[in-house]
């Protein structure tokens, strides 16, 4: 059997169909980057798995677009297509988009979590209170999103006397810078907006598209905010750098309105329950002043009443006063009376039974005579 011929130029190109034929036009490759360079533009850099490597290239036009840029180290998922330049018989992955890996976002984010906690931001005792009745908050988030629409909803049914200053921000991919200077503007015009707390909010993904929440400038922004900050982002698995930095992290955009706004319902049912307190505690304060006014004018009645009772007493008394007085035995002596007491000092009402010689004595106003009975003469009466 006679040998093909070919010259080096036509047996690359023979390469070349084989490989446009015998492979997919895009597929997803799985690898770690190595060595990136940026040559006019364009990023020049090796994929390997640790056993084998391929060159890669991302054309400027393809890098412009990327929102993520990955760095020397880092995990990837890269959706790319063959290059085969048959001039030189090189082959390479032309890569058309990059996701960084979750091994790589996981290590990023222990990365930066560990700085940041041994300079103490992470700490608990940082943690400031929420409002309780907040006028205005802020919301950072893509506009227009279904977060943004939950996050308007939520607010409208819980507390619709809440101003929100909405302030758009992307929140996927090489954006960190970007979102930085948006805090920074908050930073100095919070005060003459009324902002009392910021929402920082992004809708459910996978934990590879959050990964600019777990960046180090972004967690200091953060930490600087003069007003509570509140996170809502991802899903509830979803634990960014971010979150730890936040006076208060949620499980989901609604969730950190929920945290941050009262139910205008609750409060509602709390200030009836408190208008009824009120009233019970006014009603029996007043029951309670009424029954001691009361009891004051019972005893002031009873007060009177005893007065003029001993009044009475009194008067009663004083008329008994003077008529002993008048009735005094001392008063009859005065007049010239005497009282006779035999020798046991017994008062003489009678003078049967006296025997002559009896010695009796005789009580005067001014002292007592002794004297001897000589004889008795009984009252008789007298005959017409």
């Amino acid at each position: 059997m006679e040998l093909p011929s070919y010259s080096v130029r036509q047996l690359n190109e023979a390469i070349g169909l084989l490989l446009d034929r015998g492979f997919a036009p895009r597929f997803l490759l799985e690898a770690a980057v190595i060595k990136p360079v940026l040559k006019k533009g364009h990023l020049w850099l090796s994929l390997s798995d640790g056993d084998a490597s391929i060159p890669a290239v991302v054309w400027a036009s393809t890098l412009s677009r990327l929102a993520y840029r990955p760095q020397d180290g880092d995990g990837v998922t890269v959706v790319g297509k063959l290059n085969f330049w048959a001039a030189r018989a090189s082959l390479s992955v032309q890569v058309l988009d990059v996701r960084p890996s979750l091994s790589t976002v996981l290590r990023r984010f222990e990365s930066v979590k560990a700085l940041l906690a041994a300079e103490g931001l992470l700490a608990l005792e940082r943690k400031r209170p929420l409002p309780r009745f907040p006028k205005a908050i802020a919301l950072l988030t893509s506009v227009p999103s279904s977060a943004l629409a939950d996050l308007l909803r939520t607010a409208q049914q819980r507390w619709p006397a809440c101003a929100l200053r909405v302030v758009a921000i992307p929140v996927q991919g090489d954006v960190e810078a970007e979102i930085c200077r948006v805090l920074e503007q908050l930073e100095q015009h919070w005060q003459a907006l009324g902002i009392e707390a910021v929402v920082l909010a992004r809708g459910g993904g996978s934990r590879e598209d959050l990964t600019v929440f777990d960046g180090e400038q972004l967690a200091r922004c953060l930490a600087r905010c003069p007003v509570p900050v509140v996170t809502g982002i991802g899903h509830e698995d979803d634990i960014t750098v971010a979150d730890l930095v936040a006076d208060h992290r949620a499980a989901t955009p609604t969730a950190a309105l929920v945290a941050l706004l009262p139910h205008r319902q609750e409060q509602i049912l709390q200030l009836d329950q408190l208008s009824r307190l009120w009233r019970q505690q006014i009603s029996g304060a007043l029951q309670r002043e009424r029954q001691r006014l009361l009891a004051g004018r019972q005893g002031e009645r009873r007060r009177w009443a005893a007065h003029r009772c001993l009044e009475r007493r009194q008067l009663q008394l004083a008329g008994q006063t003077a008529l002993l007085k008048a009735l005094a035995p001392e008063r009859l002596l005065r007049r010239g009376y005497s009282i006779l007491r035999n020798g046991q000092g017994q008062v003489l009402r009678r003078g049967a039974g006296l025997k002559p010689g009896t010695a009796i004595s005789a009580q005067l106003s001014d002292g007592v005579l002794q004297l001897s009975v000589q004889a008795w003469q009984p009252e008789t009466n007298g005959e017409a």
